[in-house]
């Protein structure tokens, strides 16, 4: 057993990751606080934009539903950051893939990509554009959880975010 609970089978988990999109104002910012939130403390977790954009009120909703507080998150691009020592940089657009392929020429990190839809696009009534939000988002938490190995702490069982996020907001 690993000291987190996990068997030592478990995916060898970086110990850095960025994960970048077009903007840093909604797929990237809302897998940096998922992730932030599942490995606190394990592992360091940034995220960047090809270009800064203007954080997205849309996903600021969809992250306060399940406890976690994007609104003071500040869109950044990869010439912005502060760290560039990361083991693995997660792009969720191509634009952002482009940036981090480029990123490899010059530093020993590994990318990969993951296709993931722009909620951005999404018409229709307000409810529609905000289940489209929570379709990212939920789909995010599942392919973080299964890339980075994790598993809830021995004793609990794995709880929707939901519920953990609500409990981790309310004290």
């Amino acid at each position: 057993m690993t000291d987190d609970g996990n068997t030592a089978t478990e995916v060898k988990r970086p110990g850095a990751v960025l994960f970048a999109c077009s903007f840093n104002a909604v797929r990237s910012p809302m897998a940096a606080a998922i992730a932030r939130h599942l490995f606190a403390g394990r592992v360091f977790i940034d995220s960047a934009g090809a270009r800064r954009g203007e954080l997205d009120p849309f996903a600021v909703a969809v992250m306060d539903e399940i406890g976690l507080d994007i609104s003071r998150h500040r869109p950044q691009t990869f010439e912005d950051l502060e760290d560039t020592n990361f083991d693995l940089i997660v792009s969720l657009a191509p634009e952002a893939h482009h940036k981090a392929l480029e990123y490899t020429r010059y530093n020993s990190v590994e990318a990969e990509y993951w296709p993931t839809a722009d909620p951005t696009l999404a018409t229709g009534s307000r409810e529609h554009i905000l289940d489209e939000y929570r379709a990212v988002r939920d789909q995010l938490t599942a392919r973080i959880k299964a890339r980075l190995g994790w598993a809830p702490p021995l004793g609990q069982r794995d709880e929707s975010m939901v519920e953990v996020g609500s409990r981790a907001a309310n004290g």
